[in-house]
């Protein structure tokens, strides 16, 4: 039986999984996604080969190519993106790692090398399987060499397959007369130019009936149709040109030893460190390797013990670092937020060579384990932890000053990441790959490692960075502030809930019944195929947008069509009633708690720009533009005895954005406390102030704050109605009026473009890696990020300093209010009502000298006996 060849085009495949695959990144912001895809490619053709051999061969992108004589030709060839481009060598190393063998050659394209080394293998009576999205190659076809030409559509490979005589069926040409029909039909895939004015028919017939180009440029006054023959006559230049550039060489000189190309076991324990690194979790199951062993492993130790744990103790006391996690019992190792009773130890690591886990047993109790934890923590100069938060109910804190969140930290030098787990951080930080398939003990051992010898290394580059301050001063004091308003949380009246539901439910089905009487039938409101046919077909609605599965009926689409439409409006109608029905009436019941509170959780390791955000409700997502909404904070009432007080900075991005920019014009009117958005209007439309008209303002209005979010002209016609060149218009005279604002937006993406990330007042990095995208879409996103994230970035960092600042007080001064809400720019307080009047006074205080800007800091206050009364 012969023995079979695989022949890889890399740069090919690695091109069609780049395109076919959506965007893939590991936590380190390294692009997967091509090499993912090239992965799959290659395990689905090695089970379906089973080949003795295989080979990858890649293009050397060097001034020398296969046909240099038309380099100014080929010179038009689309570069390779950039997030591709990242991926070439990642791959080269992955294959290395597998003991697949690679090869390129300067001077020669891989199809060149594939195309000797499938002559060569042929003659040695070798079957020959060849992989390559580029249809040039199917001219190496014959009854033995296959070409297999592979396509991903949505995450799915399919693979064509030719032999010479599929190839005959398809193009009606044989394998070498493939080369003329390309030369003729041209290929802008592969900048083969073609004779212009002959197309992939008119070129079959020909080459079907003449051979070549040669013999049918003999003929040309034969040719069909007529202006086939004029194509031939008037661009034979393009023709030869053409047929030079898609002839493959079979005959090239390069070094070679097909015993390298010997398909051994790829499923190595280097190609395993690999997966792990570019995290291909579904993958890592074909391997039967575990991760190469890490030295580390040699001092992990399991107690079980009481004389032994007090030993390890012992032995922590005056460390100065100490490394922890805290682990539940029988499951995996995961941040605990939960009864005592389910933890099954903890983990401590507090040198080089001391690394614990101690589990809990008959004489090791959990309470007495946390007391020794809590105390050596104390004694410690830094104590280690991952998601410090979750852990404060099992730990008693006595020095906040020495605690460090292995987590906050992870996310400060890198806030683009999804998670921030201690195996990624042992990768990225520390060089280790741990073994999923690890001992629970050693796992633990490895959290708590992790936690002591990362998180040197993590503020040594926080202080590189310029953001040791931003973690000590705002985000680590941050961690409790937010612990403590997730356990005081907010009471919500259960009855007026319901009552709230119920009437949404009434307005639902009257608009239901409108609906369908306006429809002329009933229908699923809710299906966008069926409410589609109904508005475009049906009622024959114009500016229906049709799309692969029906109409779009998204907001922005009905939207427009809203006022000359009664159905189209009370549909976006029944919308936010539903929306609001079921995600707020429904939803937030199921977490109102047996103390009759919502303790949501708050994040501050999610967001890019720092913004904290809020889960399990989302309580900042709380409708305000329409009164319906906003009358769902009727149901959020204080205690008996209790009021609350609401305080909200007023245009605290706009203050920020005056303040960085320096404009003396927009300075001046807020030293002035004037109504910024009716000077702007004065100055925009050049009316007297007196003379601004409510629309006027509006309009200025929309200005002032989409230039925050670094609007375009397009967005801001969208947002007011008005034509693109309206809109451009009035930004032009926007950045007239305050020039210092285009000043400073033109250097905060020229400073992203340089340095790679944009940053806040308090130091704060946000990376901005579209900004070198190739797509334009990503670097016009990256540049509103880098002219945004300044702005909103700052303004989260003052309000986190004011939450800081307020609970301190409420607790340092003994008072019974506490802190229950922050939604971006608003604090809620449930203060006891004898301490109103200095809960006020504290939160003006802090709020208002959070930050030195050079406009002042102001803020709106109410109360109220709920929050929509105390908004």
């Amino acid at each position: 039986m012969s023995q079979k060849i695989v022949l890889i085009d890399g740069h090919s495949i690695l091109n069609r999984a780049f395109y076919g695959l959506p965007d893939l990144t590991n936590s380190e912001g390294l692009h997967t996604n091509a090499v993912y895809g090239f992965l799959t490619i290659l395990f689905k053709i090695l089970e379906e080969e089973t080949p003795e051999y295989l080979t990858v061969a890649f293009d050397v992108h060097a001034p020398t190519f296969r046909h240099e004589m038309y380099a100014e030709y080929k010179g038009t060839r689309k570069p390779m993106a950039e997030e591709l481009r990242q991926q070439v060598p990642v791959m080269k190393e992955v294959l290395k790692a597998m003991g697949i063998k690679t090869i390129e050659c300067a001077g020669l394209e891989a199809d060149d090398l594939i195309g000797t080394l499938s002559a060569c293998c042929e003659k040695e009576g070798m079957e020959v399987s060849v992989i390559s999205g580029d249809r040039d190659l199917l001219q190496l076809a014959t009854d033995h060499v296959k070409i297999r030409i592979p396509k991903t559509r949505q995450g799915r490979t399919e693979v064509e397959d030719y032999y010479a005589a599929d190839v005959k069926e398809r193009y009606q040409v044989t394998p070498s007369e493939f080369i003329d029909l390309k030369a003729l039909m041209g290929d802008s895939s592969d900048n083969i130019p073609g004779v212009p004015g002959i197309g992939e028919k008119t070129a079959a017939k020909i080459i079907v009936k003449y051979h070549s180009i040669e013999n049918a440029h003999a003929h040309a006054d034969e040719l069909k149709p007529p202006r086939a023959a004029n194509a031939m006559k008037e661009h034979w230049d393009l023709a030869v040109m053409s047929k030079e550039l898609a002839t493959i060489n079979v005959n090239a000189e390069f070094p070679y030893e097909l015993a390298e190309a010997k398909l051994e076991n790829i499923y190595t324990e280097e190609a395993y460190a690999w997966f792990q690194k570019l995290q291909f979790k579904n993958l890592l199951s074909r391997f039967d390797v575990k991760a190469p062993s890490n030295k580390i492993e040699d001092s992990f130790h399991e107690i079980r013990n009481r004389k032994e744990a007090e030993a390890v103790f012992e032995k922590a006391d005056g460390a100065a670092c100490i490394g922890a996690c805290i682990f539940k019992n029988k499951e995996e190792v995961l941040p605990l937020f939960a009864d005592q009773a389910q933890i099954g130890g903890i983990g401590i690591s507090f040198s080089k060579e001391d690394h614990y886990c101690i589990r809990t047993g008959p004489d090791l109790q959990i309470s007495w384990l946390l007391e020794q934890l809590s105390r050596v923590a104390a004694g410690a100069e830094r104590f280690a932890i991952f998601d410090l938060k979750s852990q404060l109910d099992n730990l008693k804190i006595q020095k906040k000053e020495n605690c460090f969140d292995v987590t906050v930290a992870a996310y400060l030098l890198n806030p683009l990441k999804s998670n921030y787990d201690y195996e990624d951080v042992a990768r990225e930080q520390l060089g280790l790959v741990i073994e999923e398939k690890s001992e629970e003990y050693v796992k633990v051992c490895y959290e708590a490692y992790t936690a002591f010898a990362a998180s040197r290394i993590l503020l040594d580059k926080l202080k590189e960075t310029g953001m040791e301050e931003l973690f000590t001063k705002i985000e680590m004091p941050l961690v409790f502030a937010l612990y403590h308003m997730e356990k005081n949380g907010v009471r919500v009246n259960s009855d007026a809930l319901k009552e709230y539901g119920d009437q949404l439910a009434v307005h639902i089905q009257a608009l239901e019944k409108e609906i369908y009487e306006e429809a002329g039938e009933t229908f699923n409101i809710n299906s966008p195929k069926q409410l589609g046919v109904i508005l475009f077909e049906k009622m024959q609605i114009p500016g229906g947008k049709k799309t692969k599965t029906g109409y779009s009926t998204a907001a922005d689409v009905l939207e427009k069509l809203a006022p000359d439409h009664p159905i189209v409006s009370k549909i976006l109608e029944y919308r936010q009633y539903a929306k609001l029905k079921s995600t707020y009436a429904d939803g937030l019941a199921a977490y109102i708690g047996p103390d009759g509170r919502i303790h949501g959780k708050f994040n501050q390791t999610i967001t890019a720009t720092g913004r904290i955000s809020s889960t399990e409700p989302n309580l900042q997502n709380i409708p305000v533009r329409t009164e319906l909404g906003r009358m769902i904070r009727k149901v959020f009432v204080p205690e008996e005895g209790y009021v609350f007080v609401d305080a909200d900075y007023s245009q605290i991005e706009l203050r920020v954005l005056a303040h960085c920019s320096g404009d003396a014009h927009l300075i001046e009117a807020y030293r002035e406390a004037r109504d910024i958005h009716r000077i702007t209007a004065s100055q925009v439309f050049h009316v007297p102030f007196a003379d601004v008209t409510d629309q006027q303002r509006r309009n200025a209005k929309a200005v002032n704050f989409g230039i925050v979010y670094g609007i375009s002209s397009f967005g801001l016609s969208q947002d007011l109605s008005i034509t693109r060149k309206e809109a451009a218009k009035y930004i032009d005279d926007y950045f007239q009026t305050y020039p210092g604002i285009k000043t400073f937006l033109d250097h905060a993406v020229q400073h992203a473009k340089d340095q790679g990330y944009a940053v806040t007042l308090f130091g704060r990095r946000r990376p901005v890696p579209e900004l070198s995208s190739s797509n334009f879409m990503q670097r016009s996103f990256g540049e509103r990020v880098a002219m945004n994230s300044p702005i909103q970035g700052t303004a989260a960092d003052i309000i986190k300093i004011a939450m800081i600042g307020v609970d301190r007080r409420l607790k340092e001064e003994g008072l019974k209010s506490r802190l229950v809400l922050q939604v971006h720019d608003e604090l809620l307080i449930e203060a006891e009502q004898t301490e109103v009047e200095t809960v006020k006074e504290i939160l003006r205080q802090e709020m208002e000298q959070a930050a030195s800007l050079d406009v002042p800091l102001e803020i709106d206050m109410h109360t109220g006996d709920n929050w929509y009364e105390a908004k």
